[in-house]
């Protein structure tokens, strides 16, 4: 049975985990991990990689996987090969422009330098849009993302607005959250009461794929 690219990077995130932690995490923290919406998607993967004798899974039981085979076949994207390198998953695409909906599931995974980006990011989002271009942001740029629900004022975040996603500077004052855009192009946009935002995580580089 032929895996995919997520299935191969869910593998390999399983043996560094156990190698660590000496146990499996469980399906929400590889939910969290990849960026899925829910645990179910963790689910079909765990399958598809069961299904596959590369692991074993005892049902009812919280981190009860036990892989049958370490990831060394072929077919395995590389690993780092040292501290300074780091492979991303590219989980969808965010707006710098008017609000996107997230495109959550992409299998594409990318071998990126660890110095490039500050905090170490989670994942890359790909850019649609040129409103923060004055922050140096293009339209089908891969910026990097550290997963985190907390922002400064100040800081350029990837936020959801009513599950729409978007790349903004914060602004946090007189009793308001505004996302700002870096291009006069556009108007700022303002949270407004009971409307359902989050920040999703803190911009942290980007690479610019044709370069």
């Amino acid at each position: 049975m032929m895996l995919t690219d997520t299935q191969l990077a869910i593998h390999a995130f399983l043996a560094e985990r156990i190698e660590a932690d000496g146990f499996a995490p469980s399906q929400t923290e590889i939910a969290r991990a990849f960026g899925f919406k829910g645990v179910r998607a963790a689910q079909y993967h765990l399958e598809a990689l069961e299904a596959a004798g590369v692991l074993e899974r005892s049902p009812g039981r919280a981190r009860s996987l036990r892989l049958l085979q370490w990831p060394d076949g072929p077919k395995q994207l590389p690993l780092p090969a040292n501290d300074d390198a780091l492979q991303l998953p590219v989980l969808g695409q965010v707006a710098a422009g008017v609000p996107i909906g997230a495109d959550i599931g992409s299998e594409q995974m990318v071998l990126m330098d660890r110095a490039l980006f500050t905090p170490t990011p989670d994942y890359l989002l790909k850019v649609k849009g040129d409103s923060m271009r004055d922050e140096g942001i293009f339209d089908g740029d891969l910026i990097g993302v550290h997963r985190t629900n907390e922002a400064r004022n100040g800081q350029i975040v990837i936020a959801r607005i009513d599950d729409e996603i978007t790349v903004k500077l914060l602004r946090i004052g007189q009793g308001r959250i505004r996302l700002l855009p870096r291009n006069p192009d556009y108007a700022p946009i303002e949270v407004k009461p009971g409307q359902d935002f989050a920040i999703e995580g803190l911009y942290c580089g980007l690479v610019r794929p044709n370069a």
